[in-house]
């Protein structure tokens, strides 16, 4: 045998831990100590997950403009997250008509617990998925229609209107846009809910004759966008001299910015009414959260945050009423609304005249 060199040997310290061979005079009690430590540290890290698994999470898919950061979405979340003890995470999904494609994509596999931002033209469709189960809730709803629907309820109400500057000499009527030179930003009605209803605005007030109406009003066409902020950036911007929007949309220019440049057109053929709303999927698993957010959502906290945040007119009037400024707003002198089942109805029909005209 060779001769062992103590230079080969390997140098063993206390801190390398191998049992029988350290230097601690004390052994077990350090193995102690760094027993006790670890599940010290163990169980701090499983209380911290407890405690964190312990915070429910509801998800509510709703529109761009609802979360953007000058939409009602901040303030609602906040109001919200004070009173249930969860994490309110509000989630994207495009206009109020992608909404309802998307589920019907994700079907009972959806993330969401609540969908908010769809409107009496398409609840019809949304409750033949079979997704939605009845809410709870109950409110003296100031509407100007009565409503009584046990699946969806509503948070604001409005009317379409072309928006364009109070210095221009608008139409009164859509027979008027078509003999104008005037050009227009509409919205996609198969993504957006102001464009289905522009369809719907044009079927109710013509009947037989809106495929004639369209015809006449495919050149004003400037574009048509995806959803109401892009074809509204492009009026702010002076691309298009009228844009479809709201009666309600002034306001906005008027309270938050002090600027009285803008109006929106009466139409002496009447104005289409949009009621907005929000149902619980069936298949959540928060469904008594789901149901305290449908009940938040008609209470003073979050109808107070509408008309100056989605500047819409609330389904509930808050205790301080409207702002000021509302008083300015055209009133309609005639409303204009389809009920859910003739709006389904109706839909293939007036999506297929708008395609037709705009394609030539």
């Amino acid at each position: 045998m060779r001769d062992a060199n103590p230079l080969n040997l390997n140098r063993l310290t206390p801190a390398e831990g191998r049992f029988g061979l350290s230097q601690d005079p004390y052994p077990a009690a350090s193995l102690m100590e760094d027993a006790m430590k670890y599940l010290m540290t163990t169980a701090a890290v499983l209380c911290a997950g407890a405690a964190w698994a312990e915070t429910p999470v509801l998800k509510v898919y709703t529109y761009d403009s609802f979360v953007s950061d000058w939409g009602p979405g901040p303030a609602v979340e906040a109001a919200f997250e004070e009173v249930c003890a969860c994490d309110l995470q509000m989630i994207s999904a495009g206009d109020g008509a992608a909404l309802l494609a998307r589920l019907k994509l994700e079907g009972e596999r959806s993330e969401a617990d609540v969908v908010l931002g769809l409107d009496t033209n398409l609840v019809a469709a949304a409750k033949e998925t079979g997704l939605f189960a009845p809410h709870n809730v109950t409110a003296e709803y100031d509407l100007p229609v009565e409503w009584n629907d046990d699946t969806f309820a509503p948070y604001d109400c409005g009317y379409f209107a072309f928006v364009h500057n109070a210095d221009m000499d608008a139409p009164t009527n859509f027979k008027e846009l078509a003999e104008s030179d005037l050009k227009i930003a509409i919205q996609d009605p198969r993504s957006s809910t102001p464009g289905l209803g522009l369809l719907m605005w044009v079927k109710a007030a013509y009947g037989d004759d809106a495929a004639v109406i369209w015809e006449g009003l495919s050149d004003n066409v400037l574009t048509v966008t995806k959803g109401w902020s892009e074809s509204y950036g492009l009026f702010l911007d002076g691309e298009a001299d009228m844009v479809l929007s709201y009666t309600t949309s002034p306001a906005y220019h008027l309270i938050a910015e002090e600027d009285a440049t803008k109006a929106a057109a009466a139409s002496d053929e009447g104005h289409y009414m949009q009621v907005e709303v929000a149902g619980k999927l069936a298949a959540t698993d928060q469904p008594e959260l789901a149901d305290q957010f449908l009940s938040f959502m008609v209470s003073d906290a979050f109808q107070a945050s509408i008309p100056t945040t989605n500047w819409m007119y609330p389904a509930v009037t808050p205790a301080g009423g409207l702002p000021a400024g509302f008083e300015t707003l055209i009133a309609p002198e005639k409303s204009l609304l389809k009920s859910p089942d003739d709006a389904a109805a109706a839909r293939d029909g007036a999506l297929a005249e708008w395609r037709d005209a705009l394609a030539q």
